[in-house]
């Protein structure tokens, strides 16, 4: 074990061997602590002073957009920190049901209803302080919020540890480690930080999307508990340039409507080109009403708004290719974000933070913490998890017949977003009725134990796109 060089890290209990640092205490650093804590004690490092009070809705940083866990993603969770999924729903969040026409064939299998039956809604603040609350708990486990790491120490062969700085006192000191995890998300800087040490720079591939996203909070009025994640999609297209082939058409502006606790609806617009949504607050409603469908527009524009509009302008998607680098140093390992990070309209952050989490447990469990190839064997293993995601997000091909479809496989990821549709829209009349109590609720056949809402029977939704003809491109799968 490396022990701190800290002066006042006389006061840490440790009870394992070996001791682990975590750069970044988001919900990709506290998974990944959780994974740690079975094998060595573990300090997450912070820069921000963490909340473990539910955030106001003024407070609600700009990227926590639309969010919907899928039952595969809110297992391996639970399977990292038990009891994750309880907490969420003790705390308001809901299972909906996973939208029948949600089905199709990837490299993987058939994903749809069978594997992914229900659908966790609620808002980014309830996922992330769910889990901030847990971590901490885990014995071994400290977290120093207020806390910047300003450096790795070591070589380019082996990393030693941190050197951080207390953003309140300015202190600095050094944390000695045996593995030190970059879980810092979108902003990285594990790439200048490896140059210092003298390791040639990585591979980066960059992609940007174009699509602007905008969320804001509203009351969900009095009757409306029952009422089902709703997406309307512009039947007008924008054509996405990317890299590996022809440009891709996405629907030009989105609109999604996501119940969370508290009695409250989440709504997202995302808009690419010239139709994009923006921070101005009368233009939201309408914005909302010209995206295919009027309803959401229409439920909103009454409602009374708790939030400001909160705009996402960083649309592009980075993939670091540190699993390529010829060499890579021993006791250094970075993940999720800091690896792949995807426009925020595709939303697979969460997933991929998950299974990142979870690979490098498995490695810890099969290898130990003493084998020298460790962090090299975990990296290639993140290079291979990012790999469809990333190919899902820029339309890379994909040996499967969902394929032609590229906005129906974005929504196999265990998060689902507005870029695609979640569910078929009801159309103005049966969303109405269903405000006014008059929607016929129906069970569905083996799946009512699974979910908080059953579906509603409502009469054959109107399409809310106008769905390309054989001579302009595939039709999604039925």
């Amino acid at each position: 074990m490396n022990p701190s060089s800290h002066p006042s890290s006389s006061g840490l209990q440790f009870t394992h061997p070996y001791l682990a640092v975590v750069l970044g205490g988001g919900f990709t650093g506290m998974l990944t602590a959780a994974a740690l804590a079975e094998h060595a004690d573990v300090i997450v490092v912070e820069r921000e002073r963490l909340s473990r009070t539910p955030a106001l809705p003024t407070d609600l940083p700009q990227a926590r957009h639309a969010h919907l866990l899928a039952a595969d993603g809110a297992r391996m969770v639970d399977a990292l920190l038990p009891g994750s999924v309880d907490r969420w729903l003790a705390e308001g969040a809901r299972r909906v049901p996973m939208p029948a026409e949600l089905a199709a064939r990837t490299p993987q299998g058939w994903l749809g209803r069978r594997r992914m039956p229900y659908l966790i809604a609620c808002s980014r603040d309830l996922l992330d302080r769910a889990v901030r609350q847990q971590v901490p708990t885990l014995p071994g486990v400290t977290v120093l919020d207020g806390t910047e790491a300003e450096q790795l120490t070591g070589t380019a062969e082996h990393i030693t540890g941190v050197r951080v700085r207390d953003t309140t006192t300015g202190e600095t000191y050094r944390l000695d480690a045996d593995l030190v995890v970059d879980a810092t998300g979108r902003h990285s800087t594990t790439q200048d930080r490896l140059r210092l040490l003298g390791l040639p720079p990585a591979g980066e591939d960059v992609t940007d999307s174009g699509t602007v996203s905008a969320t804001r909070i509203f009351r969900a009025p009095d009757g409306t508990q029952h009422l089902p994640v709703l997406t309307s999609r512009s039947a007008h297209h924008a054509q996405l340039p990317v890299r590996t082939g022809p440009a891709r058409a996405v629907p030009a502006s989105t609109a999604t409507l996501v119940p969370i606790e508290g009695g409250r609806w989440l709504v997202t617009l995302t808009g690419t080109g010239d139709d994009r949504p923006t921070e101005h607050a009368g233009r939201f409603a309408p914005f909302a009403r010209r995206t295919g469908n009027s309803a959401i527009g229409d439920l909103i524009a009454d409602a009374e708004p708790l939030s400001e509009v909160r705009l996402t302008r960083d649309t592009s998607s980075r993939r670091r290719r540190y699993d390529r680098l010829p060499s890579w140093p021993t006791g250094f390992v970075a993940l999720g974000g800091a690896v792949v990070s995807l426009s925020p309209d595709f939303g697979q952050g969460l997933s991929i933070a998950a299974h990142s989490a979870a690979a490098l447990r498995e490695a810890l469990r099969r290898h130990g913490m003493d084998d020298p190839a460790l962090a090299r064997k975990v990296q290639r293993t993140i290079g291979r998890i990012v790999q469809e995601p990333w190919a899902l997000t820029t339309g890379e091909a994909l040996h499967s017949p969902a394929t032609a479809h590229p906005a129906v496989c974005r929504a196999y990821a265990d998060v689902v977003t507005p870029s695609v549709r979640a569910a078929r829209f009801l159309p103005r009349s049966a969303a109405l009725r269903l405000l006014r109590g008059t929607s016929r609720i129906r069970p569905v056949r083996g799946r009512t134990a699974d979910w908080d809402t059953p579906p509603i029977s409502v009469p054959p939704p109107l399409s809310t796109t106008t769905e390309p003809s054989p001579a302009t491109g595939p039709r999604p799968p039925s």
